[in-house]
């Protein structure tokens, strides 16, 4: 059965973007990047936010030649997927492979999911929110970057408890911290 997966980098202070809307100071460095693709190997669908899938929809036309290797991988990871932007104000998407959707629906994301043969990775604050609060999440994954910023955007959303169960932790060398938390029902 595929899973509902929120996936986010943050600061160690929560936030996965700066008072200023900068996340440059998220960008992972080789290992972490890595990381990722793994986790993300294994998803066939994307869900996106508008400013998520605008910030996203650089993959699509990321040479196959460019460097680093680790970079074309995620290319790859993210065109090869089905993607569904959720905005009222998109006239269209400008990607491959992908739909547009008016209105989140969380009960039409989870018929989707459980309909899923892979999983399901959910991207935005805002719409993870949604997501979160209609308890359809199934898992947490975080990789918490070494830095404070002080404010922004917060990768959870506020007034949401959540139950969670540690599945797994793991360091990096160069400090950023990965947890993945199954959600408990």
């Amino acid at each position: 059965m595929a899973r509902l997966i929120y996936s986010a980098t943050a600061s160690l202070d929560g936030y996965i973007a700066d008072m200023h809307g900068d996340f440059q100071w998220a960008a992972p460095d080789e290992d972490v990047h890595q990381h990722i693709n793994d986790r993300h190997r294994g998803v066939g669908t994307f869900l996106h936010g508008r400013r998520m899938y605008d910030v996203m929809s650089y993959w699509e036309d990321f040479p196959d030649n460019a460097t680093p290797a680790v970079a074309r991988d995620w290319a790859h990871i993210w065109r090869d997927a089905t993607k569904v932007v959720y905005s009222r104000s998109l006239d269209a998407p400008s990607t491959a492979r992908t739909r547009l959707e008016r209105e989140f629906d969380a009960a039409a994301v989870r018929t989707l999911v459980d309909a899923s043969e892979r999983d399901v990775a959910i991207g935005g604050a805002e719409i993870a929110g949604q997501a979160l609060a209609a308890g359809i999440v199934d898992e947490l994954q975080l990789h918490a970057v070494p830095v404070v910023v002080g404010g922004g955007t917060s990768w959870l959303p506020a007034g949401v408890r959540v139950e969670l169960e540690l599945l797994e932790s793991r360091a990096f060398p160069g400090g950023t911290l990965f947890a993945r938390y199954a959600v408990r029902r």
